[in-house]
């Protein structure tokens, strides 16, 4: 059935939410600081890990690198579009908005936890491809496996951070709900090199994300999410990077 796959990672989110709430209870505020700092550094080796494969390739017996070009172009200028649309703004006061409307509104750490967690979860390659082949194929493997996946992630950030990671789960949903209702339109821009692209860039915005974990808030991401499109924009061009 069309739509399964964001259904399971929605209800994955929740109950990855629901269980973090829980174990948070267990945990001193100074050991769900330690708990942020490590899901911080277990992010960024997962950012890593994914920038190195799209930016690393073995040439002659040798490791070498290439695509620096497409990461900075794409970083600066998406950081442009984002700052001047105010992106960030957006989501912050969307966390405002929940967190009024859900009766939070004496959780400090609410709409941070909020902005955190819905990009972690939204940014990367296997939310449009896992949908796009959900809403073409039925098919909604990619998007179970990530479902799994970003349980155990909210589980963990929830435990830290508190509630409003559980609510990631309404970015998510209308997301990979979109990108599956048009999978068939979005399809065939997304061309083996688009999704290279896409998933480089997307892994380097997941970096920033485990920064922010690790040190507090250095980078505004969501400001910067505008560099996924010209990622998959950069695959049509006259040359390649």
């Amino acid at each position: 059935m069309i739509g399964t796959g964001t259904v399971l990672n929605t209800a994955a989110i929740v109950a990855g939410g629901l269980a973090g709430h829980f174990a948070g209870r267990l945990f001193k505020e100074d050991q769900q600081d330690a708990l942020t700092k490590a899901c911080g550094v277990s992010v960024l080796f997962i950012a890593i890990a994914g920038a190195m494969q799209g930016m690393l390739k073995i040439d002659g017996g040798s490791i070498v690198s290439g695509r620096s070009m497409l990461v900075v172009l794409c970083l600066a200028l998406g950081t442009v579009i984002g700052e001047m649309i105010g992106i960030e703004k957006g989501f912050e006061r969307f966390g405002e908005w929940l967190k009024q409307k859900t009766g939070n509104s004496g959780d400090r750490q609410f709409v941070g936890a909020f902005v955190t967690a819905s990009l972690t979860v939204c940014i990367g390659a296997m939310a449009i491809v896992g949908a796009i082949q959900d809403g073409i194929l039925g098919d909604p493997s990619t998007l179970g496996v990530k479902a799994v996946l970003d349980f155990i992630i909210i589980l963990v950030m929830t435990s830290s951070m508190g509630k409003g990671c559980a609510f990631s789960a309404i970015p998510v949903f209308l997301f990979e709900g979109v990108v599956t209702l048009l999978a068939r339109l979005v399809s065939p821009v997304m061309t083996g090199l688009a999704i290279a692209y896409l998933s480089l860039i997307g892994s380097v915005l997941i970096f920033c994300v485990g920064v922010n974990l690790v040190w507090g808030k250095k980078v505004s991401v969501a400001n910067m999410l505008p560099a996924v499109l010209l990622a998959v924009a950069a695959a049509y061009l006259p040359w390649l990077f």
